[in-house]
């Protein structure tokens, strides 16, 4: 690879007598990472049933390495079940260190396609709220599909510009992540073709963005709330020197600790002249010192005292009638978990399970708020492939749960309709949950012998 010669300067800056083994780290192979959705299994079940072998990331706690060229996870049934999500190994720090607690209200701004969301979104368990943005509506899209994977229901999906969204969330959140837009030079190695992009577009033309995002962004932190800054880049101008940028427009904001590990390098508040030692506080991962790729971290908190006002988060809602309720009520008797009438809603016949702490957002554009449930056709209604994601197998009651091995278990993940067993055809007909290995993986309708596929047309197996 041929690295613009101004990038190499900047780094022997950086790196000092580390440059040559930054250098050599650049000519081995890229690692591959894989991370456990802890929400809808435990990373020790995992390990056990795991296909293919792993190797813990010691400073991920669900991350692990797996080989990228010998294996395929994301065509393994396991994937399309949602029990883990494939991800850069160092790309996974950003979320495991920002400090989210069930019941927070959290903020991804820059979401897509969806690593770090969907990780926050496990860490609440079901609990607070997620908001998970991102300005690109194609890119967002790609974060609604690995949401909805997940088994995320307490989310809401928005493609709006930062500024937009300060207008209706001053002091609303307890947590926000942004993996801001960035220069790109911690990924050269993994995707050759951001070397090009660096010689259009360089440091200074992504400081100024990170700057305007991050003006936006903080007004939405409430007082004793923390935000986590990363970019995959090793440009000083967009680390230490975006975060000095956060601590001069805000003096509430503080830097602080996070979780560390032996092979996190600190920050260095010398690559931008300042005397602000707090600026050590970040992390700074470099490819020869981990097996990753390149990274940058800070983790701040607007203290108590801020002066911000706190938005409220309560709006009322009917819930579902007259036919549609009834409908709802038929399918649900076959739910063995609760999903309050209240928060349930219609629109043109799509229902909707709203977060509880969702406030009045008329005027965001969105993808989806809550969790999809499903469509009310004539005179029945119609489960959603994200209800059967959300749901575990012991929450319906007329699953088809196949093994692994199981052959039809790819036939259903490509769309084709199944043949039942004499035993499985012994089962009520209607609509059947169906597992791999009692994880689910979408819908079928069953009749007699057979099983109409219903699995979502547009994640199936090619």
């Amino acid at each position: 690879m041929e690295l613009p010669v101004a990038f190499c300067e900047e780094m022997k800056r950086i790196l000092g007598d580390e440059y040559d083994a930054y250098l050599q780290s650049m000519q081995e192979k890229r690692k591959y990472g894989l991370r456990v959705n802890t929400a809808k299994i435990s990373v020790e079940d995992f390990v056990k049933i795991s296909p293919f072998p792993l190797t813990p990331i010691p400073y991920v706690k669900n991350g692990f390495y797996y080989d990228g060229e010998r294996y395929q996870p994301a065509k393994h049934p396991y994937y399309f079940a949602g029990l883990y999500y494939l991800q850069d190994p160092s790309a996974m720090t950003p979320a495991s260190r920002l400090p989210v607690e069930e019941g927070d209200v959290v903020l991804d701004l820059c979401a897509a396609p969806g690593g770090k969301a969907t990780e926050l979104a496990a860490r609440l368990h079901g609990t607070g709220l997620l908001i998970a943005n991102d300005i690109s509506s194609k890119r967002a899209k790609a974060l609604l599909k690995n949401i909805e994977l997940f088994g995320v229901e307490n989310s809401f999906i928005v493609t709006e510009y930062p500024k937009k969204l300060a207008e209706f969330f001053t002091g609303f959140f307890d947590k926000i992540l942004i993996d801001a837009p960035c220069s790109g030079e911690g990924m050269f190695r993994k995707d050759p073709s951001m070397v090009k992009a660096w010689e259009q577009n360089g440091p200074s033309f992504y400081a100024e963005l990170q700057e305007d995002i991050l003006r936006q962004a903080l007004p939405m932190l409430k007082p004793g709330g923390m935000l986590l800054y990363s970019t995959c880049t090793f440009s000083p101008l967009e680390d230490e020197g975006t975060v000095a940028k956060i601590l001069a427009m805000n003096p509430d904001m503080e830097l602080v600790e996070m979780e560390g590990y032996e092979g996190f390098a600190p920050g260095q508040p010398e690559l931008i002249g300042s005397s602000e030692e707090s600026l050590r506080r970040c992390v700074r991962i470099f490819p020869h010192k981990l097996d990753g790729e390149g990274h940058f971290l800070a983790l701040l908190r607007k203290r108590e005292t801020a002066d911000e006002p706190v938005m409220s988060c309560e709006e009322t809602r009917s819930g579902l009638k007259g036919e549609e309720k009834v409908l709802w009520e038929d399918f649900a008797s076959h739910l063995r978990r609760e999903l309050e009438p209240n928060r349930l809603e219609s629109k043109n016949g799509m229902v909707y399970y709203m977060p509880g702490a969702l406030p009045k957002l008329r005027g965001l554009r969105f993808l989806r708020s809550g969790l999809f449930v499903g469509e009310m056709k004539k005179k029945r209604f119609e489960p959603s492939q994200s209800l059967a994601m959300a749901l575990r197998r012991e929450q319906y009651d007329n699953c088809l749960c196949l093994t692994v091995e199981d052959e039809r278990v790819v036939r259903y993940l490509k769309g084709e309709t199944l043949v039942l067993t004499e035993e499985e055809t012994a089962a009520p007909d209607g609509w059947q949950l169906v597992c791999v290995d009692d994880y689910p993986l979408g819908w079928g309708k069953k009749n007699r012998s057979t099983l109409k596929n219903k699995y979502h047309s547009g994640w199936r197996l090619v």
